[in-house]
């Protein structure tokens, strides 16, 4: 009679080191997944665009970023994150450079072509959630999933130093010192990134595991709900260089030191939201986030005046979509699967970045250049969030904690 060989002990210092890596790694690509968005005011002035054909530049990253986490997801459940990390940190590689060649060129079609393929460094994300849910207890996923969420700050860094480092070293090397640091970084997590001894590769045929994480009614709920609040802060923080110069005459470095505040109050909000969800539970937590950024939506439709009555408002939206995408997946780590985690992870994430390609869409097709306002725009993100709240209120059934 054979025995299970117990799997080995997970250290607090493992647990602390792969973290850390994860969330470094997410950070990098996040940079590189928003490298369009601060420079879009640039774009459009060089290359006369509209403000339809704006959005569509800033959103179409955020496609193949939200699509991509699907099957992302589902390897990460087959190759683990040690393997997945740095061959999508090599990958967006090209495309970052792409972006660069394009923009040399004033060209707006290829600009979309390498904007579209920039979004392999959104796909980080569906590798992050399985990879760190592995390393931790049940009991602390909310805390990981929050700690390594925050990487999405990559978003803030981009919105600030991009377009300081296009006036410091030039347009073209600006490019070339994030495909670097991308390489670099692709290196240190493969020397020194674990992946946990709890995971186990499922070798199961990658459709089939899709198939079934679809059929979870979980899965389209917490999608839902990511959609309204991590899609929520990834619109914003893409659109938002555009909103501000749009509404408030704001400049390229002034609205991409204001999208980088919004980020990173974001940031800090999300692993609190995850610890809250862990204590309070994420039905309570999800609910005050999306009540919260409807309420917001509102006021920001009578354009606060510049600085603090805008700011505050800006902050506040910030901080609730934050607390939402960590009590969103501390709820999907309770309640998904754990052979599907991946599987599951990817669907959600999905939905989340699709959240964030349609509202700079919408914002760009309602905008009144007349007035210089986006009413209609802000009312429906308003309904959505409302939409949301009353869905994690009463739709979404009661989950035992797993």
């Amino acid at each position: 009679m054979t025995t299970a060989t117990p799997a080995p002990p997970i250290t607090s210092r493992a647990q602390a080191t792969n973290l850390a890596l994860a969330t470094l790694a997410f950070t990098v690509s996040f940079w590189a997944w928003n490298l369009v968005g601060p420079l879009a005011i640039t774009y459009a002035a060089n290359l006369g665009l509209s403000a339809g054909q704006k959005s569509v530049l800033v959103a179409i990253p955020i496609l193949v970023g939200s699509l991509g986490r699907i099957i992302t997801g589902a390897l990460t459940d087959r190759y683990g994150g040690r393997t997945m990390f740095p061959a999508l940190l090599i990958a967006t590689v090209p495309f970052v450079l792409l972006i660069a060649v394009a923009g040399e060129l004033d060209s707006y079609w290829l600009l979309l072509v390498a904007g579209f393929f920039l979004g392999v460094g959104g796909t980080t994300f569906a590798v992050g959630i399985p990879f760190v849910n592995a390393w931790y207890d049940p009991s602390r996923r909310g805390f990981a999933t929050g700690v390594f969420g925050a990487g999405m700050g990559g978003t803030a860094l981009s919105a600030f130093f991009t377009p300081r480092f296009v006036d410091w070293f030039g347009y073209f090397t600006t490019h070339v010192i994030i495909a670097v640091v991308l390489v670099v970084v692709a290196v240190i997590c493969r020397a020194f990134m674990r992946d946990s001894p709890r995971w186990a590769p499922n070798h199961d045929p990658v459709l089939p595991k899709l198939v079934g994480a679809a059929k979870l009614p979980i899965t389209w709920e917490m999608g839902f709900l990511y959609a309204a609040a991590f899609g929520g802060f990834v619109a914003f923080s893409t659109y938002l260089p555009t909103y501000l110069n749009d509404v408030y005459s704001i400049d390229t470095q002034g609205a991409g030191t204001r999208t980088a505040g919004f980020a990173i109050a974001a940031v800090i909000a999300r692993p609190a939201g995850g610890v809250l969800a862990d204590r309070y539970g994420p039905r309570l937590i999800t609910f005050i986030s999306c009540a919260g950024a409807a309420v917001l939506a509102i006021w920001m439709l009578t354009k606060p005046p510049l600085e603090i009555p805008a700011g505050i408002d800006f902050v506040l939206m910030a901080l609730f979509m934050g607390l939402g995408s960590g009590s969103v997946f501390t709820w999907v780590a309770q309640v998904a699967p754990p052979e599907r985690v991946g599987s599951v992870t990817g669907i959600v994430g999905a939905a989340g970045g699709l959240g964030g390609f349609f509202p700079p869409m919408v914002m760009g097709a309602t905008y009144d250049a007349d007035a210089h306002s986006y009413t209609l725009g802000l009312a429906l993100l308003s309904a959505f969030a409302v939409a949301a709240a009353l869905t994690t209120a009463f739709v979404i059934r009661k989950q035992d904690r797993t």
